[in-house]
């Protein structure tokens, strides 16, 4: 027994009906009209591409598939002219009349060229061998570091990143100045983009607990030590070390002078014990290591040499933290003032009121990154009664200055707020692009664009990042708004995403955001927790390999910051480039392989062309 033919002619009527649908609904669709003109036939090509993707066409793909023809499922980047070649082939196979074809419409290289421009016009040439550039966020210490930021450069990333959130204005320009220094020493141009902070909401102070530095070496199961303390001795006011090296300020900065490696420090801790810190470096600072675990505290006496002697300096004070386990009560109050981490029923602040007024009862609320979750029982101005439903099966810690996320809540705020309106003429004078952080609406991007024809910085690159459920689901309309600037891409920011969406979705989400911006033709950044596990620790987890490998199916991708965040850079520009011959977008690429060769079987070097 046989399947049924496939009718040929239902299919060329299917085509044609589905064709015109969206030429219809394209034209319906004002938006895409007021687009730049460099941006008006791919703000025409989402258009249709949204209209296509309000269709469900799995029937009409499966029988295309079944007569050897393209199903459709790479259109994005040249929806009509993919359509009309696929229609063409139809009209060969059945011997029927040929369609119109629209020479007005994107074509297959028209695609792949336009994103290819607008990604080199927004993020700057990727390095040989690869597509896909890297973005590296700069830690503080890249203010005063030069050779950080060159080592960075150097291993390969051809964008770096500037968080607005953190840091000053005289910072930014120290790592911008240090930017420009590794750009001309390494003889190409590297893209500074800096990142407006938003109306990110965060938990409130917490009262200190003591000013305590618990300096506590590695040990084995039988209390052993492993490997000494990294402790390093510095002057007063002196910021703490990216690499887990615990940061001692002493008062006299003439004592550090003198110190030499072998150097033994005694002191006596909070408890009373003797300890002994051996300086093992002086050329980096002053750095030492400590065998035993210690507390100390402002004005422990530190002791080189007889009469050789200083006292720790005024540190700062120790975090504490709220533990919240599943079904406990949590109040969220607008009270800017600190908290007391034991208090009952726990509470904690929220720096944006405008939660209070728009938060529903139901609606759900997570914190720090997602990994603390509650549903909202009563909300009001006075505060919110939280139910906390997902925590750690021992509790989790909730402490100051952590996200706070609502997916369920329409927060009635401007992406831009008066800090960023603040910081943006330095972005302006300074940048190559502007982030704008968590985009929710096309009146977004158009308060961000109003803003920079005041200053003078409609040329500027315009980073949109998509960290909201809102975003994602607005994001037609915001591309739409978005081509009205010469410049403009998208970040996929999937830490606050992922929260937002839901974990389960976030592949979901991710790929059809991929999808619309490869219509529009918009670069995309690819973001959050990409190699974190290396930029940290030194040591990759297998699973973001996988990640980073399949990164390459963006134009861009981001690390964060960390102590071997060069390595990272170093090992992301390997895999891009490898998979560079495998994929690119959606396509796979059928490169030869070697991989499966068996001894004694001719391989087949090169297919043959046809004469």
């Amino acid at each position: 027994m046989t399947d049924a033919p496939v009718d040929l002619i239902a299919i060329a009527s299917a085509l044609d009906e589905l064709r015109d649908g969206l030429v219809a609904a394209a034209s319906a669709d004002e938006r895409w009209a007021q687009a730049q003109p460099r941006h008006r036939a791919s703000a025409q090509n989402l258009a249709h591409y949204v209209a296509l993707r309000r269709r469900d066409i799995r029937d009409l793909q499966s029988d295309l598939a079944e007569c050897g023809l393209s199903s459709l499922g790479r259109a994005e980047a040249h929806v009509l002219a993919n359509i009309d070649a696929v229609r063409h082939a139809v009209a060969r196979l059945a011997d029927l009349p040929d369609c119109e074809i629209d020479s007005g419409a994107v074509g297959f290289v028209d695609g792949r060229r336009l994103l290819d421009r607008n990604a080199a016009a927004l993020l700057g040439a990727a390095a040989g061998g690869r597509r896909t550039r890297i973005m590296v966020t700069l830690p503080t210490a890249a203010a005063t570091d030069a050779d950080l930021v060159d080592r960075i450069v150097a291993a390969g990333a051809e964008l770096v990143r500037i968080n607005c959130a953190h840091d000053t204005p005289q910072q930014w320009q120290q790592m911008i100045a240090h930017v420009r220094r590794a750009q001309r020493a390494h003889g190409r141009h590297i893209t500074v983009t800096m990142d407006l902070g938003g109306p990110k909401l965060r938990t409130g102070p917490v009262i200190p607990g003591p000013a305590v530095v618990h300096a506590k070496p590695e040990r084995d199961a039988l209390g052993r030590t492993v490997a000494p303390v990294a402790v390093r001795l510095a002057r007063p006011g002196a910021p703490a070390c990216d690499d887990g090296t615990v940061t001692v300020p002493v008062q006299d900065e003439l004592w550090l002078a003198r110190r030499r490696p072998g150097d033994r420090v005694t002191f006596r801790d909070t408890r009373g014990s003797k300890r002994t810190l051996v300086v093992v470096d002086t050329e980096h600072g002053v750095r030492a290591e400590l065998a035993d675990t210690a507390y100390l505290v402002p004005g422990t006496r530190l002791r080189a040499h007889r009469g050789d002697s200083t006292a720790v300096a005024d540190l700062p004070a120790r975090e504490r933290r709220l533990t919240l386990r599943v079904g406990d009560e949590l109040l969220v109050v607008p009270d800017a003032e600190p908290v007391d981490a034991d208090a009952e029923p726990p509470r904690i602040g929220c720096t944006l009121p405008q939660v209070f007024e728009d938060a529903g009862i139901g609606h759900r609320i997570f914190f720090d990154d997602g990994k603390i979750g509650g549903v909202i029982e009563e909300s009001g101005s006075s505060g919110l009664r939280v139910r906390i439903v997902d925590a750690g099966p021992r509790g989790s810690r909730l402490g100051a200055g952590k996200g706070i996320n609502l997916p369920d809540t329409e927060l009635r705020l401007p992406a831009l707020t008066e800090e960023d309106l603040t910081h943006l003429p330095f972005v302006v004078e300074h940048a190559d692009a502007v982030s704008l952080s968590f985009v929710r609406s096309a009146a977004d991007v158009t308060g961000l664009q109003d803003r920079l024809a005041e200053l003078g910085g409609t040329n500027l690159g315009v980073i949109l990042k998509v960290e909201t459920v809102g975003g994602f689901e607005n994001l037609p309309s915001i591309l739409f708004a978005a081509m009205h600037s010469p410049q403009v891409g998208v970040m996929i920011a999937r830490g606050d995403l992922a929260v937002e969406a839901g974990y389960g979705r976030l592949a979901e989400v991710q790929e059809q955001i991929l999808w619309l911006c490869e219509a529009a033709h918009v670069p995309v950044i690819w973001a959050t927790q990409v190699l974190d596990t290396l930029a940290r620790t030194g040591r990759p987890s297998r699973a973001e390999i996988t990640d980073a490998a399949a990164s390459g199916r963006a134009e861009c991708v981001m690390l964060n910051k960390g102590p071997y965040v060069d390595h990272a850079v170093r090992f992301l520009d390997d895999v891009l480039r490898r998979m560079s011959d495998h994929q690119r977008k959606k396509d796979s690429l059928l490169r030869q392989l070697r991989a499966w060769e068996e001894p004694g079987v001719p391989q087949v070097r090169s297919v043959p062309q046809a004469q």
